[in-house]
């Protein structure tokens, strides 16, 4: 779990990275492509960005632990990651496709 881990953190910001260029989020973040809710989902964007980086990052800090309930934790923590990581993509492809 610690390699997913550290793989998910390695590629995760070039994902941003292509969401964001070239007609991408930040167009939705400055109001220059309507998301339908007032800029709510571009905001949702971001945070699901940021959260599945901390995610990623409480998941190794739990894996330093040896402990069956911090191995119990890291894979709950991990599963949360992969909906945020699922959130970003299904959002940014939702309002980018209209």
């Amino acid at each position: 779990m610690n390699e997913l881990v550290r793989w998910v953190i390695y590629a995760w910001p070039f994902e941003v990275v292509a969401l964001l260029w070239p007609t991408g989020m930040v167009q939705v973040l400055s109001g220059d492509i309507n998301d339908g809710y007032g800029g709510t989902l571009g905001w949702f964007w971001v945070a699901c960005t940021v959260t599945t980086l901390g995610l990623c990052f409480a998941t190794l800090a739990a894996l330093k632990e040896r402990s069956y309930s911090a191995v119990m934790a890291a894979t709950g923590l991990m599963y949360l990651a992969i909906l945020t990581a699922f959130g970003t993509d299904l959002v940014a492809r939702a309002i980018l496709a209209g």
